[in-house]
């Protein structure tokens, strides 16, 4: 943790950040070193999630031929083609997993077993009271919690991104071959911009606080 705290500070601040960052179209094909998409899903990781579930996970796509495959799947956005990593944001709703797996991360860093059994049994409760689709639901919130920090975080490193839901979540799943518990609910290419960013039209403060 201090590790990237030290990185942070190291890197653009986080206001840059919100305003230089944009839904980048066209990539210029450059390769991000393999460090630094290391230190991004190192910021991804500390995204927040209701009770510490943490309930996605993130497929790293590289392989020309396989982006290629995918194009198809993606109306013909040529972010797929043409970023250097294409991330592919997973909901996770396995909550019977999830949360035996949030007790054992609790277990081995030692937090107590009073703590952990609170909170399990919380995480256990909170699952049940939904349907399945309520739980699908939610976690498909939680990761775009995820989401967030991999967009900022991409260009806090030096680099650009683009939020996309504009794809066939099971064409996706079909040729990454993502296991049936898990949903493809975003895209995040990554890479150089090779466009130009438009003003930022957003609405006033005015219109969003009420």
């Amino acid at each position: 943790m201090i590790a990237i705290r030290n990185r942070w500070w190291n890197s653009m601040q986080f206001a840059e950040c919100v305003m230089q960052r944009y839904a980048t179209k066209k990539f210029d094909t450059k390769k991000i070193p393999e460090k630094k998409v290391e230190e991004l899903l190192d910021l991804v990781r500390y995204a927040p999630s209701a009770l510490n579930l943490q309930p996605w996970k993130i497929k790293v796509v590289t392989d020309q031929k396989v982006k290629e495959e995918l194009f198809a799947v993606s109306n013909n956005q040529e972010q797929i083609t043409t970023c250097s990593h294409l991330l592919v944001f997973c909901a996770d709703a396995d909550y019977a997993s999830l949360v035996k797996k949030l007790g054992a991360l609790m277990k081995k860093n030692h937090v107590p077993d009073e703590v952990i059994g609170k909170v399990t049994g919380m995480a256990s409760m909170f699952a049940g009271s939904m349907t399945k689709e309520q739980q699908a639901a939610w976690s498909q919130a939680q990761t775009y919690l995820a989401l967030g920090n991999a967009l900022n975080g991409a260009k806090s490193l030096g680099f650009d991104s683009c939020p996309m839901g504009g794809f066939d979540p099971k064409g996706y799943s079909r040729i990454l071959d993502i296991p049936a518990h898990l949903t493809p609910v975003m895209l995040c290419p990554i890479g150089y911009a090779a466009d130009k960013p438009a003003p930022k039209i957003r609405y006033d403060r005015e219109d969003i606080v009420f």
